[in-house]
């Protein structure tokens, strides 16, 4: 893709996981990055691999700082020119019955996936507007949005309302510039729900997983294309629409999925252990 040639795009959650892997298809298509992530040296190293291909430029802070992420744009555009891309990709996931966290904790969950995402869309807009052509604004969310999941309800909640978000806020920008539009995948193959596998509910673990390669690439087609929303896989994504739906069908599948999906824990459980030196 070379559309992206000399935009500007801006990624939270920019160091590891899926967020690294649209860093560096962003660079190959010869975009410039600023990346923004908490961990500093996890910033730095991907920042090393990635100056080669293009210009790159990262903050370590926490996207739940309005103050932070306030100068992030005017700081981006004095240093990169031109905004035209913001990627919302930070996460937050405290895993567990709502009675079994702290409030801080489901506090925070709100804080950096539905509040920030909005702040920042909202920072965003009229740099995305001043920069002209080709601009975009992709939001991170996921199937657990559009279904209820047990043992997530601030998470889904958090992710439902950030996909709701964006379809209402592409109905205010439909007349201008700028391209709204969400990606919801299912379980992805990356530390943020592999490094705790026990505590995942067994019934994500039934839907097909997907790399963040597979996640990334739909990113920046979603950047281009006319579409507003990209569920992976598309079969779990119907699935999801139907439970939605039916909530009668989604209660009559869950112990058939919870059963393939305790399986498929299992596997990945023992995989794991037996990779381990």
């Amino acid at each position: 893709m070379n559309n992206f040639k000399d935009k500007t795009v801006i990624i939270t959650g920019g160091s590891e996981g899926v967020g690294a892997a649209v860093a560096h298809k962003f660079a190959d298509a010869g975009a410039k990055l600023f990346l923004v992530a908490r961990n500093k040296n996890n910033l730095e190293k991907i920042a090393t691999e990635l100056h080669q291909k293009t210009m790159v430029r990262t903050v370590a802070m926490d996207v739940s700082d309005a103050d932070a992420c306030a100068s992030l744009f005017e700081k981006t555009q004095q240093e990169l020119g031109a905004v035209h891309i913001l990627i919302n990709n930070a996460g937050y996931h405290e895993r567990g019955h709502v009675q079994h966290v702290t409030a801080d904790n489901l506090g925070h969950m709100i804080d950096v996936n539905l509040k920030a995402p909005i702040i920042l869309c909202r920072l965003a807009i009229p740099y995305l507007l001043n920069a002209g052509e080709g601009t975009a604004i992709i939001n991170v969310a996921s199937l657990a949005g559009r279904t209820p999941l047990k043992g997530a309800a601030t998470y889904s909640a958090s992710k439902f309302g950030l996909r709701t978000f964006t379809f209402a806020l592409a109905e205010e920008l439909s007349d201008t510039n700028i391209k709204l539009a969400v990606v919801s995948p299912g379980p992805i193959d990356t530390g943020f729900i592999m490094s705790n596998i026990d505590s995942v509910e067994d019934i994500v673990f039934s839907q097909p997983m997907s790399t963040s390669d597979e996640v990334a690439d739909e990113i920046l087609k979603l950047c281009l294309n006319d579409k507003r929303e990209r569920s992976m896989p598309p079969i779990s994504g119907a699935l999801t629409t139907l439970s939605y739906l039916f909530p009668w069908l989604g209660r009559k599948l869950q112990p058939l999925l919870n059963r393939h999906g305790h399986k498929v824990k299992q596997r990945l459980k023992a995989k794991t252990i037996t990779a381990k030196p």
